[in-house]
């Protein structure tokens, strides 16, 4: 026999019609005892495997959840994904995964996409150019929840996971101050993003808390390494330089590290610099970088668990946000209190 068993060939083999296969396969009380299992060792020893993609045509319902990632590289959104495929292997699910690449048009199109392939739901981070949301309304006026993850969007009602940015930002800085830093600059990404306005509060008030200076120039929207390794070598030339930095990643704190080292700079006698995420860049930079842990595999494993609930019915609380606290890693690229 060519080609994988079907059940067309199954009723062919046993001389009974195809919907009497079908039904016993469902295990139907309408077909005999008997029969069922006759059909179902036979497909049994014939390694039957059912057409999953043909069911979901015909019942418009399927076991796939699209995921939309910015990136896959990044430690955070490697961790989280991790997060949602464990619990969704445990519970029977498949996962459709996307990557925006940070682009508005990338993800439209990845909506697109899950929609013509009839996902059950699907889980989102934001991409840094989306600002409108249409797609996604689209998504939820067609009954495919979605549940937003760290780079949420709050003209949309439905269910967040995020990790607790502005605590997260806050201790992180109120750390620096309180081992002598007295001009910290921070690198955040696009303001448009809540994750931004949330981590430049905890910033802005830890800063206000301590009596600290704020100016405008000591908040740069740099959330690259690339992009810390351009701007960084003017501000550490300037008269005034900052004794502190804090980043919206590790990836640019790294950037910032670097710099520091290229100028002959003591880090952290001189320059201390603090990250947010708490991955493997964290880990390979010498010395090795303080950073804010963001838990990525939590946000996961809460995301997906919230969409399955829902899915399967068993969710009646109303919808609110879900914050996964942070914690601060304490390295070599800060003194100690």
């Amino acid at each position: 026999m060519k080609g994988p068993l079907t059940i067309k060939d199954i009723a062919q083999a046993l001389g009974i019609s195809v919907s009497t296969v079908s039904r016993a396969l469902k295990d139907s009380p309408n077909i005999s005892v008997d029969m069922r299992r006759q059909i179902r060792d036979y497909a049994i020893a014939h390694h039957y495997q059912p057409n999953t993609a043909a069911a979901n045509l015909r019942t418009r319902q399927s076991k796939i959840i699209g995921v939309i990632l910015p990136e896959f590289v990044h430690f955070f959104f490697s961790s989280v994904l991790s997060g949602i495929e464990d619990v969704a292997w445990q519970r029977g699910y498949n996962l459709m995964i996307a990557r925006s690449d940070d682009k508005y048009e990338r993800e439209v199109n990845a909506v697109n996409r899950f929609m013509e392939n009839r996902v059950c739901g699907v889980i989102a981070s934001l991409a840094k150019e989306t600002q409108l949301f249409e797609h996604y309304q689209r998504l939820i006026d067609n009954d495919i929840p979605v549940i937003f993850f760290d780079r949420i969007c709050t003209e949309i009602q439905t269910e967040r996971v995020v990790v607790d940015d502005y605590m997260g930002a806050f201790a992180a800085v109120e750390y620096l101050i309180k081992t002598g830093c007295k001009r910290i600059f921070f690198y955040n990404s696009p303001l448009h993003l809540e994750i931004s306005k949330n981590r430049r509060n905890g910033y802005l008030d830890a800063m206000r808390k301590y009596g600290m200076p704020i100016e405008n120039d000591m908040m740069k929207i740099c959330d690259s390494r690339e992009e810390a390794m351009i701007i960084t070598p003017d501000i550490l030339k300037s008269e005034n330089r900052p004794d502190a930095f804090f980043a919206v990643n590790d990836e640019t704190a790294a950037g910032i590290l670097t710099v520091c080292k290229d100028l002959h700079l003591k880090v952290p006698d001189e320059i201390s610099i603090c990250g947010f995420s708490n991955g493997a860049v964290a880990m390979s930079t010498d010395p090795k970088l303080t950073t804010v842990e963001q838990k990525g595999v939590e946000v996961g494993e809460c995301a997906i668990k919230i969409l399955l609930d829902k899915l399967e019915g068993n969710s009646d609380m109303p919808r609110k946000n879900r914050i996964v606290r942070t914690n601060l890693v304490v390295r070599g690229t800060t003194r100690k209190i």
